[in-house]
This record gives structure tokens, sequence and C-alpha cells, in this order.
């Protein structure tokens, strides 16, 4: 999922927003905006995720930005006109654990540092699997419907027996999802992959916090596009928490990657969108199992026709 850099504790910050068509266009206007002075400490691209085809893209600083660059911007990529914030100081990564109380889902308890004192009990229940993922990050904490529901979904199907021993998690964000796989199944082999340099990194540092060093490799790519996942395919299961349009563009590569009676659990995706996701997957070559609805999100599990 999207993320951008927070700024410093306590800083004084402003944002720049503007929406455009298109995901070129969106990430042309990122990277005209990472050139300009001041320079933003984040800029972040976000789907709009109603069919509109519009992109959201926001910049923030650390000092007021040039209304006059960012006008040049917009107009440069046909894009809306920038609306220009002054954010109150914040403690960013204090406010972050304040509102990002731990997630249990099935088996699974999902907490940051600050609530390390409520896993001894936690697990002294038996069956139960802690993972820790630091609140300095914003995406794939497990409190997003799309993450709790692919958690759900993997425990079901654990519940019921499946076993995988090939697993990859595709755009892992913090990689929860693998490191989920990774401790439930011990000898299974587990890669989890980004398209966001800043991604993968957090993803090692929390395989590292995790302990799960050695058990779960980390890569940057673009889909399957990596020597490494081509090697490991097919995979028995497969994790995609990412967005309606790349699901579909990756239908045909998810057959090609999936061995046959393998399993799919897919999300970052609005209710509204699932029946066009799974019209792509059936075309590639695979059965829906099942489909839960988290608020207006999402999860989907899909089985690889033999």
């Amino acid at each position: 999922m999207p993320t951008y850099s927070a700024p410093t504790p306590s800083a004084p910050t402003y944002s720049a927003l503007t929406t455009v068509a298109g995901e070129a266009r969106a990430n042309g206007v990122a990277s005209a905006l990472e050139q300009l002075e001041p320079r933003p400490v984040g800029v972040g691209v976000f789907e709009i995720e109603d069919d509109s085809g519009l992109w959201e893209v926001g910049a923030y600083y650390l000092e007021p930005p040039n209304p006059a660059l960012l006008e040049l911007v917009a107009t440069a990529f046909d894009a809306r006109p920038f609306a220009l914030s002054e954010l109150p100081e914040i403690d960013w990564v204090a406010k972050v654990r304040r509102e990002l109380a731990p997630v249990e889902a099935g088996r699974f308890f999902v907490y940051g540092s600050h609530d390390a004192e409520r896993v001894p009990a936690v697990l002294a229940q038996g069956g139960r699997v802690a993972l820790q993922i630091e609140a300095t990050v914003a995406f794939g904490t497990g409190h997003h419907g799309t993450t709790l529901g692919c958690l759900l979904a993997f425990d079901r199907l654990y519940e019921q027996g499946f076993r995988p021993g090939n697993v990859a998690d595709i755009g892992c964000g913090t990689a929860v999802l693998a490191m989920a796989a990774a401790t439930l199944l011990p000898r299974a082999r587990v890669v989890a992959s980004d398209i966001d340099r800043v991604a993968v990194d957090v993803a090692e540092a929390n395989v590292a916090i995790n302990g799960l060093a050695g058990r779960v490799a980390c890569l940057e790519a673009a889909g399957f596009d990596h020597p490494d996942l081509q090697a490991r395919a097919p995979f028995d299961l497969i994790f995609a928490n990412i967005l309606k349009g790349p699901l579909i563009e990756l239908a045909p590569a998810m057959g090609r990657h999936t061995a046959g009676g393998g399993l799919l659990i897919l999300s970052g995706l609005l209710a509204v969108q699932a029946e066009a996701v799974t019209a792509a997957y059936v075309a590639a070559g695979f059965t829906p199992k099942s489909r839960d609805d988290i608020g207006e999100w999402s999860t989907l599990v899909l089985e690889r026709n033999h």
C-alpha cells in the first residue's frame, strides 16, 4: 500500500495536494515535486479508488512550498491546482502509537513496540502468533480492512489444514503477511517483494525484529519481475494486497506463477471492485473459493485450476 515518510516529530509541516488523471501523470507530478526547492520531506501517490481514473499526489514540507512553482507543475501535467495547508505541530510517532492499538485477526496479534507488554499474556493463551510492526510506518499494520482481511483469510485456511510450502507476498509493504506465513509454516520458503525500495527496507527491518531473518527473503520487484521470484515459482500460496488495477494487470502472471491447486489471497480492492477482479482471475485459470468484506473492502481467495 502507498506510503510517505513522516516528518520529524514536533516540526511545523505543510502539505500540497492535487489530483490528476492517470498513474503516469501522477508519477510525473511526484517526480517534479521532488526536484523543486524547498524539497519535500515526503511525496505520496495514491489511486482514488472510485473508478474515476484520478490519482492524488501529496507533498509534505518543513517550510512553506512555493505556490508559483506548484502552479507550474500542475499546469505541466494538467493537474488540478494544488491545495496548500499548514499542519499543526504534531509528534507523528506519538500520534501513531496512541491511535494504533494492537490488532487481533484470528490467531494473529499485530502490535507496535509500545504495546510489547501485552505480548506475554497473548502468547500464554497458546496457539497465538505475535507480530511486531513498528509504529513509524503507515502501511500494512493490520489495521486496514485489506490487511486484516488477508490475515483472517490465511488464519481460516490454516485452520482448515492448508500448509503451503512455497509462499510469496507480492506488494508486501511491512511484510506482515509474509511474516505471518513464515511463523505458522516453519518449513515453508517465503519471499516478500515490493516495487517501493522504502517498503523493502521496512520489510527487512520488521523481519529482523520478529526473529525471522533468513526465513523471509525481501526483494525489490515489480510484480514477478525478479530472477529470484522466477526461480522460486510456482508458488503454493501468493498474497497480493495491492490495488484493483495492478491486481487485474497481474492476473496472467499470477496464473503462470501459481502451482496447480495453489491459492491466492487478494485484497486492496473495494467491495464494488471485487467482481471485476474475480473475472480477471477466472479468465487466468482460477476458481473463486471465498470472498470476505470488511467495511468497504474485499478479500478474495482463489484456487489455481489443475
